[in-house]
């Protein structure tokens, strides 16, 4: 699914989440095609290309990290370093902005997780640092479809805990019956009694107690590959890890 038809998100909300990371709560605008985020189709793990400034600006891409059919769109952005890249450039425009303020949606892309050719399979939802964008995505949808799948388990590692987004969320997620994972792996200075180390490293007390895992995996290229390469040492199919882009 690909999308590039252009259209006006007006911003409703801007929450703190992880050190230097924000959460922008988006609807389409009056005029746009319907003030309902539905009106935006996308699949969960999908991208938005957005742009925050004039049209002379290219736009950046961020995972959608709310589901298809929560009422507003929601993105995760990260303070920009000082680089000139032109998506260090988006990020910067997009993390400053404030409720009431538009960015464009200029296009939906990558595959995403076709999770309705997964149904009745335990879903394994890997990410790292801002990677857990696409799998809130994901998880908020096999939330509302309980039926539809088997054990929900979420590994998500950060570099310290103040990296970590969601805080908030994560007993509801429990209540839900999520079986969550949290790892950190510079805990130098801070009070920890959690795992320590990279996010691959919590497979091993999980996947040997899944019957049928599907594997999704969000994260930096040298965390999806080194993720990828233990869960096929750990005997997972290759076409049973998947990516969102």
């Amino acid at each position: 699914m690909k999308d590039t038809t252009s259209r006006q998100l007006v911003i409703t909300r801007v929450r703190e989440q992880g050190r230097d990371i924000r959460s922008f709560d988006m609807r389409p605008a009056a005029g746009g095609g319907g003030a309902h985020a539905a009106a935006v189709a996308f699949l969960p793990g999908q991208v938005a290309a957005l742009r925050a400034g004039g049209a002379d600006e290219r736009s950046s891409y961020f995972a959608f990290a709310s589901a298809p059919e929560d009422e507003e769109l929601e993105f995760l952005v990260k303070r920009a370093g000082n680089d000139s890249s032109s998506s260090s450039s988006g990020a910067r425009s997009l993390y400053h902005l404030r409720a009431g303020d538009e960015v464009a949606l200029t296009g939906v892309v990558g595959h995403g997780f076709p999770l309705d050719a997964h149904k009745g399979k335990d879903l394994v939802m890997i990410a790292m640092g801002t990677g857990v964008a696409p799998l809130r995505s994901t998880l908020r949808h096999a939330l509302a479809r309980p039926d539809d799948f088997g054990q929900l388990v979420v590994l998500y590692g950060a570099r310290t805990p103040d990296d970590f987004c969601y805080r908030d969320e994560t007993e509801t997620w429990q209540a839900a019956g999520v079986e969550l994972r949290q790892v950190i792996s510079k805990p130098d200075g801070y009070e920890w009694a959690g795992s320590t180390g990279y996010v691959q490293s919590l497979l091993d007390n999980v996947l040997p107690n899944l019957t049928e895992p599907i594997a999704l995996v969000c994260g930096s290229p040298e965390m999806i590959t080194h993720t990828r390469d233990r869960l096929q040492e750990m005997g997972l199919d290759p076409e049973s890890i998947l990516t969102n882009y």
